[in-house]
């Protein structure tokens, strides 16, 4: 796609980008360079929390984290503890508050039920059946995670078409949990309100946002401080794909949103 040619004048030493549909994949840069994920590593973190709902070794809403908080609270970052620390700021379901510590409470959680340590059951249920061969968890269930563009294109691939879990557990992953919640949105500010699915960021009617103008209100994905994103919007049928080794910062939002509405123009128009 010649909108993903954009990438290659991005202010960083390394970017890899890519787009994909239920039909295709196209990409720029080195496909196979594994790139800190940051936060981006929450979305995979949250596909095998799913994986282990439809297995039935959790409940989304059995008591996890802090007292009175669920599962859910957990993906959907409405448990009330802070981002860094577990420390209880907020009683469960009062304030978005988006936090790291949060997913490291719910990777713990998910190592008492099913007795397997969770960077082991994240490559037993996510990144070994859909042949992701780079990636790996090595450290904060919020934010460690290394991979590949080809493996993210895998992963986006699951998405648009799910294999690993059904469209309807899906789909409520992506619908907004405990709506009517302001928050802050790392890098863009108070949000009202900041809508959060199951581990995934919804975007509705956020302004600034890091996706495209174009992007409808159902996009749903994440970034990362490490310079990296990943974006489904459903209404078309799109995912696309950013990774690179330059920490986000101004040069981010101002290339991500035109990279998006690019490859949206372009995808509408050999549609």
């Amino acid at each position: 796609m010649r909108s993903l040619q954009q990438v290659q004048d991005w202010p960083v030493e390394n970017a890899a980008a890519a787009v994909v549909t239920a039909e295709s994949v196209s990409s720029v840069g080195d496909t196979e360079r594994v790139y800190r994920l940051a936060s981006v590593t929450k979305p995979l973190v949250a596909y095998a929390t799913l994986v282990a709902l439809e297995e039935g070794a959790i409940e989304l809403d059995q008591p996890a984290g802090p007292p009175g908080s669920t599962v859910r609270h957990l993906l959907a970052h409405t448990s009330g503890v802070a981002f860094a620390t577990p420390e209880v700021i907020a009683e469960p379901g009062a304030r978005r508050i988006y936090s790291s510590a949060g997913f490291e409470l719910l990777a713990d959680f998910l190592t008492e039920q099913t007795a397997i340590a969770f960077p082991e059951y994240l490559d037993e249920a996510v990144f070994a059946p859909l042949g992701m061969r780079t990636a790996v968890l090595d450290g904060s269930a919020g934010h460690a995670a290394r991979a590949s563009l080809a493996d993210l294109t895998l992963f986006a691939s699951e998405l648009l078409t799910p294999q690993l879990i059904s469209r309807q557990t899906l789909d409520n992953a992506t619908s907004v949990q405990f709506p009517d919640r302001d928050g802050i949105l790392p890098g863009y500010g108070s949000q009202r309100p900041n809508d959060w699915g199951l581990g995934f960021e919804i975007r509705d009617g956020k302004t600034p946002h890091w996706t495209g103008s174009a992007n409808s209100a159902r996009t749903y994905g994440h970034f990362g401080q490490s310079g990296t994103f990943l974006w489904v919007d459903p209404e078309i049928g799109v995912a696309t794909i950013a990774l690179s080794d330059e920490n986000f910062g101004d040069w981010a939002r101002r290339a991500w949103p035109k990279l998006s509405d690019s490859v949206i123009a372009e995808t509408h128009n050999t549609q």
